[in-house]
């Protein structure tokens, strides 16, 4: 018998998504093809890096490799958590497959040929969402966000966008931060702000609960409808709606993946997540999936410790899945994925999507991604998963 591949898996904490790792699982396992009966053959082994921070997770890594004796090292990290443990993968020779949400665009001053990404690229959407806000409604926009959202690269990405289109210089509202309430909302001075010269649209990033508070208070404002509101793609996911689905709301978004695409390839992971799961399929059984897809054709190397070929493949291959392509190695160019404008409106407990327009994404090693990088220098180590 074939002993199982181990997976040692770096989980941080999210408050908002608590069981991500195991749709991330159940994806990555249905994208192999693996049934029931063999789904031994991966066995995922869970280690708490509490906030994703360096010290946590080179610690968490440090035990997977060396006293679990995983075979592959995976998890959910930032990219600014990757340098302090590429010396023990490179020791170890072993492959690293990490995956991220897309909180920052790819910057590798050392890109090292054991460790490899599955980005969602959620700054692909943003600079989308840019580039068309500017083009449709002028420019001169509002960004409005928590301190901590404000230390990753979602709003950079957004002002690009808009300075790819012609658009103004954007007027930013981060919100101060209260260390006995985190979670604290003051948007007076915001809304005050607006009163003396609504902008042509307001942009807003927010997560989870304070997502749901953020649209409650907007709706409340007055500026309602009065004053277009494009939202970060994350405050737009059923999960976020669905509270606030009685209500009547209209926002704007940029979405790199819809559950409802029609694709054949995106329903028989929806179609298979579902009857498995029995609950909807979301962006961590998506991420999960589309590494499935690509590890498939490396199983049978794995299963055989052969770890130069599987790098070797990873470090070529493309897949072809519920998003379209997608490869896993910057330094062959990620796959560009194309973001769709969509707007939502929320009315009589339904969900209404309307798709506008058609996005491009923008090359990783574009020099507009320069100036993103200089002005973020928050230092954020941990991955964003709406805390």
């Amino acid at each position: 018998m074939v002993p199982a591949i181990t997976v040692g898996f770096l989980s941080p904490y999210s408050g908002i998504y608590p069981h991500y790792a195991h749709h991330l699982f159940t994806g990555w396992l249905l994208g192999m093809g693996l049934d029931p009966a063999r789904q031994h053959t991966v066995q995922f082994v869970q280690e708490y890096t509490e906030m994703g921070g360096m010290k946590t997770t080179e610690a968490a890594a440090r035990k997977l490799l060396f006293f679990n004796r995983v075979d592959i090292l995976s998890g959910l990290i930032s990219y600014k958590a990757v340098p302090g443990i590429i010396p023990l993968i490179e020791k170890e020779r072993r492959p690293a497959f990490f995956f991220d949400l897309g909180e920052y665009v790819p910057h590798f001053p050392y890109l090292s040929p054991d460790v490899f990404y599955a980005s969602h690229q959620l700054w692909q959407s943003q600079y989308a969402l840019g580039k068309w806000a500017a083009s449709t409604f002028g420019g001169g926009g509002h960004m409005v966000m928590p301190v901590y959202e404000a230390g990753y690269h979602f709003n950079g990405a957004f002002r690009q966008g808009t300075i790819s289109a012609g658009g103004q210089e954007l007027q930013l509202t981060v919100l101060p931060f209260d260390e006995n309430d985190p979670y604290k909302m003051e948007l007076g001075a915001f809304f005050a702000s607006l009163a003396k010269g609504p902008p042509p649209y307001v942009y807003a990033i927010f997560c989870g609960s304070m997502g749901r508070l953020f649209f409650q208070q907007w709706m409340a404002s007055g500026f309602h409808k009065k004053v277009p509101l494009l939202v970060h793609e994350t405050m737009a996911y059923d999960d976020i709606l669905d509270d606030i689905r009685h209500t009547d709301l209209e926002i704007y978004t940029s979405s790199l993946w819809m559950r409802e695409d029609e694709n054949k390839v995106n329903q028989v992971f929806v179609r298979q997540f579902e009857q498995l799961a029995q609950q909807p399929a979301n962006i961590y059984a998506l991420m999960g999936y589309e590494a499935g897809l690509i590890w498939k054709e490396l199983l049978p190397h794995a299963q055989k410790k052969d770890w130069d070929t599987v790098k070797q493949q990873l470090r070529t291959g493309v897949i072809n899945g519920p998003c379209g392509e997608k490869n896993f190695y910057p330094a062959s160019g990620f796959a560009l994925p194309a973001p769709s404008i969509i707007k939502i409106a929320t009315r009589n407990h339904q969900i209404h999507k309307i798709i506008l327009d058609q996005g491009k994404g923008m090359r990783f090693d574009a020099k507009e991604l320069e100036e993103i990088h200089n002005g973020s220098v928050s230092g954020w180590q941990n991955p964003f998963l709406c805390i």
